[in-house]
């Protein structure tokens, strides 16, 4: 099944005829090429079997998405789970070429529309402050005009960098 992403006012989809679909097997390597593009701030991911694991797990789930276009590599992709009354983002990432094109936030968007129900929150652990990655990433400006807020400090990534719980209500007011 595939959908084409509608132009939401905040998460606009400005790259050429972008798709976002639940992922297949077959996508395995195209996660593997956007956790490429990323282990110097998660730690290696692209040999690591435990993330071949996971991804796989999603997949069968159904509960991973990819954005694409014409060309062959993926532009984005996302691993979620969770169930009400809270939601997690376990893994988001958007290709070098497609970021600040709205990629990520019409991953968000089909992940929330496809999968939120009843009232909660959505958490996603993100890079702290003082990590290199909240800056050269933009991971929490991201997240942030996605309305998530910053909330309390969670464990270390694999690399030694600080991490922070981000968290979003839906379906009511924010705590």
């Amino acid at each position: 099944m595939r959908r084409d992403v509608p132009p939401y006012p905040r998460h606009e989809c400005r790259t050429a005829r972008t798709t976002i679909r639940p992922a297949r097997e077959q996508d395995l390597p195209g996660f593997l090429g956007l956790a490429a593009q990323v282990e110097q701030w998660f730690g290696p991911m692209v040999e690591e079997p435990g993330f071949h694991d996971a991804v796989r797990e999603h997949i069968a789930g159904s509960l991973a998405l990819v954005a694409e276009s014409s060309g062959p590599d993926l532009l984005g992709g996302l691993l979620f789970g969770g169930e009400a009354p809270t939601y997690h983002v376990h893994w988001l990432v958007v290709s070098h070429r497609a970021r600040g094109k709205g990629v990520g936030g019409a991953l968000m968007a089909e992940a929330t529309r496809r999968w939120v129900r009843g009232p909660g929150d959505i958490e996603v652990v993100t890079f702290g402050a003082d990590h290199p990655g909240a800056v050269a990433g933009g991971a929490r400006v991201f997240y942030e005009r996605l309305g998530f807020t910053p909330a309390e400090a969670a464990a270390p990534g694999p690399e030694g960098g600080s991490r922070q719980v981000f968290r979003r209500a839906v379906g009511r007011e924010p705590r």
